[in-house]
C-alpha cells in the first residue's frame, strides 16, 4: 500500500514541529512507514529527495521558488504540486488542515484512481461559514492575498469534505456536526509518543501554564482578564505574540509580578514546564483537539478550559474543568484545585487508551488504512469504482 501526503512536513518528522497538524501528519507517516507501507511526502520546503530513518520517502518540488513572486503561486507552484502528487500514483492521498489547495490531492487521487482521505483539524472545519468568520477570519486580516486564499478555501474546502472518499475527525463532536450535514466520518484520535513525556518528579506544583499562540483568535485577551482576576495564582506563559492583540497584552503582562513570560521554547522545555504546573490553562473559544491537551494529560496535569471541551472528554473523563465561558468560574476552579496521584493515573490511562502510539494503536491505524484500499478494490471489481 502506498500513501502520499504533502505540505511542510519534514520539519515535524525531524522533530522540529511547526504546528499541531504537521505533527500529526508526521506521526502518521512514520507509523505507516515503519509498518512496512510505502509513504511519500511531497514537501514544499525541502531542497532534496531523501529517505528518513523511519523509511518515509521525502520528495522536493523542483523549481518551486522560481517565477515572478506575485504570480508564481498560481502559475508555477500549484501546477508543480499537482504534478508531484499525480506522479506518485498512490493508493491513498491523505490531507489535513483547512486549505483550498487540497483540491490538488483530490484531483491527483481521481486521476490515478486512488483514495482521497481528508482529516479535519479543527471544529471549525465541520461547522459553517458563520462560525469560521466569528472565531477565525474576523480575528485577523492579513491583506488582499490572504483574503483571496480565504475566499478560495471557503469555495472549495467544504466541497472537498463532501466529496472525500473518507473523512477522518478528531472527536465525537466533529462527527456529530458532519452527520447533521449528511456526511459520514470516522473518529481518528490525535497521536502521541510517550517517550518524549518526562516522568513526574515533583508533586509540589505552584504555577499555571499557558502555552501556544498569543493572539486574539486563541483568546489571549481573555487570558489577560483571567490574570487580573486571579492575583493569588502564578502563571507561566510559553509562546509569542502573533497579532496586535497578542502584542498589546504581552506588553501589559510584563508588569505583573505573578506572570513569567518565557517566549518560544522547544518541545522538551515546554513539556517540562507543563509537568511542573498545577494545570494547563486554555482560553481559546474554538479548537480541534489540541495536542497540548493530550500532552498535559500524559504528564498527569489537568486542563482548565474557559470555553472549549473537545468532544466533551474533559467532563466525561474528568480530565480537568470547563468554565462554559465564565471567567469567574474558571478563577474559582483554579483556587480550589488539588493535584493528586489518582488524577495523574487516570489522565495518563486515558492517553494510553486513546492516543498513545502503542502496538494496539499501530494495528488500529494499519487496519483502518488497509481496509480503505481493500474496500476500494472491491468496488472496482464490482464495477462501482468512482
Amino acid at each position: 500500500m502506498k500513501i502520499c501526503t504533502w505540505g511542510d512536513v519534514v520539519s515535524a518528522i525531524e522533530g522540529k514541529t511547526t504546528g499541531g497538524g504537521e505533527l500529526q501528519i508526521a506521526l502518521l507517516a512514520k507509523t505507516l512507514a515503519k509498518s512496512g507501507h510505502e509513504v511519500a511526502v511531497i514537501d514544499i520546503m525541502t531542497k532534496r529527495d531523501f529517505v528518513t530513518n523511519d523509511g518515509v520517502k521525502i520528495f522536493q518540488i523542483k523549481g518551486y521558488d522560481k517565477g515572478i513572486r506575485i504570480f508564481r503561486f498560481f502559475t508555477r507552484r500549484l501546477p508543480k504540486i499537482y504534478k508531484s502528487l499525480k506522479d506518485q500514483k498512490a493508493d491513498i492521498y491523505y490531507c489535513q488542515i483547512r486549505n483550498f489547495t487540497h483540491i490538488l490531492a483530490y484531483w491527483a487521487a481521481r486521476k490515478t484512481k486512488g483514495i482521497f482521505v481528508l482529516q479535519l483539524a479543527s471544529d471549525l472545519d465541520a461547522l459553517g461559514l458563520k462560525e469560521r468568520i466569528k472565531h477565525d477570519y474576523s480575528t485577523h486580516y492579513e491583506g488582499l492575498y490572504w483574503f483571496l486564499k480565504v475566499f478560495l478555501t471557503e469555495l472549495i474546502f467544504p466541497r472537498l469534505v463532501r466529496k472525500a472518499d473518507i473523512v477522518l475527525v478528531q472527536h465525537e463532536g466533529q462527527k456529530n456536526a458532519l452527520l447533521k450535514k449528511g456526511i459520514n466520518s470516522i473518529i481518528f484520535n490525535n497521536l502521541i509518543e510517550l517517550g518524549e513525556i518526562p516522568q513526574v518528579l515533583d508533586h509540589d506544583r505552584h504555577d499555571f501554564s499557558y502555552v501556544g499562540a498569543l493572539d486574539k483568535r486563541k483568546g489571549f485577551a481573555q487570558f489577560y482578564e483571567l490574570v487580573v482576576k486571579a492575583p493569588f495564582a502564578t502563571f507561566k506563559v510559553i509562546g509569542g505574540p502573533r497579532d496586535r492583540t497578542g502584542y498589546k497584552y504581552y506588553e501589559k503582562l510584563k508588569s505583573f509580578k505573578n506572570v513569567t513570560l518565557f517566549g518560544y521554547l522547544n518541545h522538551s522545555q515546554t513539556l517540562t514546564h507543563i509537568l511542573n504546573s498545577k494545570a494547563l490553562i486554555s482560553t481559546s473559544p474554538m479548537e480541534g483537539f489540541p495536542n497540548i491537551f493530550v500532552e498535559a494529560w500524559a504528564c498527569g496535569i489537568p486542563v482548565f478550559s474557559l470555553s472549549f471541551d473537545p468532544g466533551g472528554v474533559i467532563r466525561k473523563e474528568r480530565l480537568g474543568e470547563v468554565a462554559d465561558g465564565n471567567i469567574d468560574k474558571l478563577v474559582n476552579d483554579m483556587f480550589t484545585i488539588k493535584n493528586t496521584d489518582e488524577f495523574a493515573k487516570r489522565s495518563r490511562a486515558y492517553v494510553e487508551r486513546n492516543h498513545l502510539l502503542n502496538a494496539d494503536k499501530i494495528n488500529e491505524i494499519n487496519d483502518l488504512f488497509t481496509s480503505m484500499v481493500e474496500k476500494k478494490n472491491l468496488k472496482r471489481l464490482n464495477g462501482h469504482f468512482k
